[in-house]
């Protein structure tokens, strides 16, 4: 739940992709990449390989506030 005053972290894309990188290619665990990269919170590293998983990179970008486009024939 969020508090009154809670401050959120944003990470950056090529953060997020170093991460997915270290798990996937370097085998380190969520353990070893959150000292490495100063990450408080494992959930987050879980969401992020699960959206990698779905989309690829593109999964990994912000996309609040942004409307999907459709394109009519």
């Amino acid at each position: 739940m969020v508090k009154k005053g809670q401050t959120f972290r944003s990470y950056s894309h090529e953060l997020k992709v170093e991460a997915i990188r270290l798990h996937i290619e370097e085998g380190w665990t969520y353990r070893r990449i959150m000292e490495h990269l100063g990450i408080p919170d494992r959930h987050r590293l879980k969401v992020w390989m699960k959206k990698y998983k779905q989309l690829g990179e593109f999964g990994l970008m912000d996309q609040r506030g942004r409307r999907e486009v459709f394109m009519a024939d």
